[in-house]
């Protein structure tokens, strides 16, 4: 499948979905002119259409494997993994949107700094009671700043029952629709040369010290960590991808510089980085 062909594929697989939920919802105010059961064929469609695209990224991948590309690490201080390739790949479940080797890590100065999921309540915190929350986004390497963004708001944190139940079943689904830029949030994407490109994902609102068309160097500071997006609670992603655009990219392999790629709940520390 060409670049062009995925581009065309995402924006039919978010037009499915879109036309489904607005007769979905159409449904409850109208009698619809056909079928019940053929208001299904959108969403079987949309499916369909995300399997196809699963299956070609990962047919590219076996096909092909990137080699892994060394940068130092996005953040400084101490922090843990979550949904790390060391683990599993595609480590989101997921090929699309460049993800199969992304990794998420949250902040852990030290023990009980960070909020521990619950059942009941509370059923969601702010964005400041995780210690992610504003932490500093660098540059894991010299590189040019291609896409930056931090309109879209950071939201709570979806960390009981209820919350993540509401983050699955409503939030989720429409940020799908929404399409790509709904999904990661704010972001910035770099372009770090020989074909690889940065993406961080679920930046903080209005916390972005560059646009695109700027050089950056390595350890250099880009913005906060957030959470916008599809974000349970403030966290940052991060992925190497062999293109800028998210639709079409395919995920490339990354080690940080003295760190390597640190497995699901492990714990480390990155040190700053040098800016001159």
């Amino acid at each position: 499948m060409s670049v062009r062909q995925r581009k065309l594929a995402a924006l039919a697989q978010r037009l499915l979905w879109l036309i489904f939920f607005a007769q979905v919802t159409a449904g409850f105010f109208v009698d619809l002119p056909y079928d019940y059961w053929l208001g299904w064929l959108p969403a079987l469609g949309a499916i369909a259409v995300g399997l196809l695209l699963s299956r070609s990224a990962r047919r590219r991948t076996e096909a092909e494997p990137p080699a892994p590309v060394e940068v130092e690490a996005p953040v400084t201080g101490r922090w843990s993994a979550l949904n790390s390739p060391a683990d599993k790949v595609p480590s989101h479940g997921t090929h699309g949107l460049g993800q199969t080797y992304a990794i998420d890590i949250t902040a852990e100065p030290e023990e009980g700094a960070r909020p521990a999921p619950v059942w009941f309540w509370p059923v969601a915190r702010h964005g400041a009671a995780y210690p992610a929350f504003g932490a500093p986004l660098l540059a894991v390497a010299d590189a040019t700043v291609v896409h930056a963004e931090d309109g879209q708001r950071d939201h709570l944190s979806r960390s009981s029952l209820l919350g993540v139940l509401y983050f699955w079943l409503v939030e989720g689904v429409g940020r799908s629709i929404g399409g790509t830029r709904r999904i990661v949030g704010n972001h910035v994407v770099l372009d770090l040369g020989e074909g690889t490109y940065a993406m961080y994902a679920h930046v903080q609102r209005g916390s972005l010290a560059v646009r695109a068309g700027d050089r950056v160097v390595a350890g250099q500071r880009l913005g906060g960590c957030g959470n916008s997006g599809n974000s349970t609670e403030p966290h940052v992603h991060f992925q190497l991808m062999d293109g800028p655009d998210l639709d079409t990219a395919r995920g490339v392999p990354f080690s940080w510089r003295g760190i390597g790629v640190p497995a699901n709940g492990e714990e480390f520390t990155a040190a700053a980085e040098a800016t001159g």
